[in-house]
């Protein structure tokens, strides 16, 4: 390999650790504001990450992709129902952490690449092989171990999963810039956070010029809590190929499941320890079996 491809390679892993490991450490931040509720919290997340995304496509020339993309009715009407799934998204993550749910969180981010898979073969017709179907179904015996045990499912960790994997079903049909399509999203968004912050906030926290300068600026970093990891992980798709990438899509969730168990405390009852189990074991085969057929894809260029 060229020592040029090396290092851009070598940068790439570098985002890519960089962007999962600020998501995975982004209930930190939660946790220091999380005696504001999570509809407030989600109205800073949306008003801030707004103003840094308009500067981003600002400061890197994207003004004129964005106008063209603004001007085209279908993708905006598209880009509209993806902004609703991030929405609740984004709010079910912040209640979660605030509410001592933080396992919660880290199980559906880690049933969400077994459920984009699912959605992959629904409506985009993709086939799984064998190993790849006994994983989804070992994530599925995982979820179903937990509503037997339990009496209830997982539904904080099934709505992240789904609500995250809807939205990437969506935007994985309309080729945007990464970034100009979440300031479109979060376009569409403002307008109801703005006046949900005017009219409906009536909270000790909702008038900034009464709150102290600290817990102002804790507020307005949730615009770069949102932006900064896709910076990091916009550079790294750039730098190495997806399914390359798709393997550092576990340090979020590894890093929450640790935050939960060892800083946080919360309690990981023996069904949740077995749907976990499952989890982990479903995503070891299904990457396992992505790298062999990798290698074998690698084989065949080289034979022909």
């Amino acid at each position: 390999m060229p020592t040029s491809q090396k290092t851009a390679l070598r940068g790439g892993i570098i985002s890519a650790i960089s962007a999962y490991a600020m998501w995975g450490v982004a209930p930190l931040y939660f946790k220091l504001i999380d005696h504001i509720n999570a509809d407030e919290i989600l109205v800073h997340r949306v008003v801030w990450s707004t103003l840094l995304l308009l500067l981003v496509v600002l400061l890197t020339k994207r003004w004129q992709t964005f106008i063209t993309t603004i001007t085209q009715p279908k993708i905006v009407i598209r880009l509209t129902i993806s902004a609703a799934f991030l929405a609740v998204n984004w709010f079910m993550f912040i209640w979660a952490v605030n509410n001592d749910h933080l396992l919660d969180a880290s199980l559906g981010y880690y049933i969400n690449p077994l459920f984009s898979v699912a959605l992959g073969v629904i409506f985009l017709g993709e086939r799984l092989r064998p190993w790849q179907l006994f994983a989804v179904g070992l994530a599925f015996v995982g979820v179903m171990i937990q509503l037997f045990m339990v009496g209830s499912l997982p539904m904080i960790s099934l709505a992240l999963a789904a609500t995250f994997g809807i939205y990437g079903l969506l935007r994985k049909k309309m080729p945007l810039d990464s970034f100009v399509g979440l300031l479109i999203e979060s376009l569409m968004m403002l307008p109801i956070a703005l006046i949900y912050w005017i009219i409906f906030l009536k909270t000790s926290t909702s008038n900034m010029q009464e709150n102290p300068m600290t817990l102002n600026m804790l507020l307005i970093c949730a615009g770069i809590v949102t932006t900064a990891p896709l910076l990091c992980f916009t550079a790294a798709t750039k730098r190495m190929t997806l399914s390359a990438l798709g393997f550092f899509q576990y340090i979020g969730p590894s890093i929450m499941f640790l935050l939960a168990t060892f800083y946080y405390q919360e309690p990981l009852y023996f069904a949740k320890l077995i749907t976990f189990a499952c989890l982990w074991a479903a995503l070891a085969i299904y990457s396992f079996d992505s790298i062999k057929a990798r290698k074998r894809a690698k084989n065949v260029v080289v034979t022909q």
